[in-house]
């Protein structure tokens, strides 16, 4: 008699993974079968339905073992799959095998000119090397790969949690056949090898709908490529999620709630602008809003919201963008960056005509944004009339939470907790085999906010520089990044060495 369905999810210790090497993947998503274990002359296996209970009879008498079939649910079953085979087969595995048991002199001509990609079998060897790759990126929860290459040798780095690692050095001649195995990917010219390229790939890996952006330019060792991998799921992030303290939170979601005024995020690349550009989006969004975006690219696809990509080429830069945008009765828009005067001076524009538009800027803290607006040719009044706030971020690691401990915390370190009142035990992770040894697991944002108050319009039309802004706002109780990344080491979710790696000191010794 059939058992009833499990629907909880499946764990590790129930799951022999060398056990899943010599059964293919297609064999287990065809039959939705997932082999659990060998026990005692028994082969238990996951299945959904009949046809997976078949396939695990077939699959016990082929190991001379007897069958023990667990029920669950098809979804249950299909995303541990997903989940388990992802674990298998790293780019060094593959790479090892590719040189046991492969010429790679043939290897390296592989793509060496265009051939119909219909005829290439999953099993050639490049393509199982960077299908690898790409699965290794994502289980290891990087956000880059990077393949870089030497005079004499050829690197392939990932950047997880914000730094970079080396996970192979292929050989020097499969350069050229990986090269070209991505520049297929990307629908890019394959004999063009001198200027740089830019494309999109998109796929599915283990179940997951991937977004990778192409990037190759031309060195003089040959083209470095740079692949950034951005999970569609990824972009449902909230404003919970970011990092930021109630207190914080409260004060931006009141920013959100205008109906009109400019709120900017920034910081440096790769800081998170976007992501909580986003977060921001699904905070407000409403069946009642008409809510437009104009990106370079466009990185998540938000439902109910309407999102162009900007192609300078065919003249849609984001000013042109912004222009037809308004025509378009939105009621939030979002610019991807401000770059010049013209886009600033129209989302000014619309801000003063009962828009609220949410952009980013590259500046090291927030009151720079205000003055860098003021360097690119807008008039401080218009500065002060429609901006509404600014959001300063940085990105930190947080604390492994399966190794994480307290520790002696470095005199240098403590120092700067010598506070009245400030009585905590630092923590800190070990490393272990979730955090792949790093201590670290995931990141979350630091911030700076600086809602634009009577006190700040007056310095800003007396065109006063950062300095001035930012002692004024601190003066009004605003924290600065690196207030806010120790108050996090306080409360244990990242270390002192993390908040001084992504914050600094400028030449007046203002933290920020």
């Amino acid at each position: 008699m059939k058992e009833a369905l499990k629907t909880e999810r499946i764990r590790d210790e129930e799951v022999e993974l060398p056990l899943l090497a010599g059964i293919p993947l297609t064999y287990a998503k065809g039959n939705l079968l997932l082999p659990l274990k060998r026990q005692d002359g028994w082969l238990e296996g996951a299945v959904a339905d009949e046809g997976g209970l078949f396939a695990l009879f077939d699959l016990a008498r082929e190991m001379s073992l007897k069958p023990r079939p667990v029920w669950m649910e098809k979804d249950v079953v299909l995303e541990a799959i997903n989940r388990y085979y992802g674990q298998l087969g790293s780019a060094k595995d593959v790479m090892e095998d590719i040189t046991r048991e492969d010429d790679l002199s043939s290897v390296a001509t592989e793509f060496e000119k265009p051939k119909d990609i219909l005829e290439l079998t999953e099993e050639a060897p490049i393509i199982r090397l960077l299908n690898a790759l790409l699965r290794q990126a994502l289980k290891e929860r990087a956000s880059d790969i990077h393949i870089e290459p030497f005079e004499k040798e050829l690197e392939v780095r990932i950047r997880v949690d914000g730094v970079l690692k080396k996970i192979l050095a292929p050989p020097k001649i499969i350069q050229d056949a990986l090269v070209s195995r991505v520049k297929i990917m990307a629908n890019l010219d394959i004999a063009e090898r001198r200027l740089p390229q830019d494309g999109r790939i998109r796929l599915l890996i283990g179940g997951r709908d991937i977004d990778i952006r192409v990037s190759l330019i031309p060195t003089i060792h040959g083209e470095r490529v740079v692949m950034r991998i951005l999970d569609r799921k990824s972009g449902s992030i909230g404003l919970v999620q970011l990092g930021m303290d109630d207190g914080l939170r409260a004060q931006f979601e009141d920013l959100l709630a205008r109906q009109n005024g400019i709120i900017l995020v920034t910081g440096p690349t790769g800081s998170g602008k976007t992501t909580t550009l986003y977060a921001a989006l699904k905070q407000i969004y409403s069946e009642e809003k008409n809510i437009v975006t104009i990106e370079d690219p466009v990185e998540y696809e938000l439902a109910g919201i309407g999102q162009i990509q900007i192609n300078p080429r065919i003249g849609l830069t984001f000013a042109s963008g912004l222009r037809s945008i308004l025509r378009q009765d939105p009621d939030v828009i979002m610019v991807g960056e401000i770059r010049d005067l013209e886009t600033a001076q129209i989302a000014i524009q619309a801000s003063l005509t009962g828009h609220l538009v949410l952009s980013t800027l590259h500046t090291n803290d927030a009151a720079s944004a205000i003055t860098r607006l003021i360097d690119i040719g807008v008039e401080p009044f218009l500065v002060a009339s429609s901006l509404a706030g600014v959001l300063a971020q940085r990105l930190v690691r947080r604390n492994c939470a399966h190794c994480s401990a307290p520790y002696e915390m470095p005199p240098e370190e403590a120092a700067h907790f010598m506070q009245p009142g400030v009585n905590f035990s630092a923590v800190k992770g070990a490393g272990c085999a979730k955090c792949g040894g790093t201590g670290y697991l995931g990141r979350m944002g630091i911030f700076e906010f600086l809602p634009i108050g009577p006190a700040e319009r007056k310095l800003i039309t007396e065109r006063a520089d950062a300095k001035s802004i930012g002692e004024r706002a601190a003066a009004d109780g605003m924290r600065t990044l690196r207030g806010d990344g120790l108050a996090k080491v306080v409360s244990g979710l990242t270390t002192p060495e993390e908040v001084f790696r992504v914050t600094q000191k400028d030449n007046a010794g203002v933290q920020v």
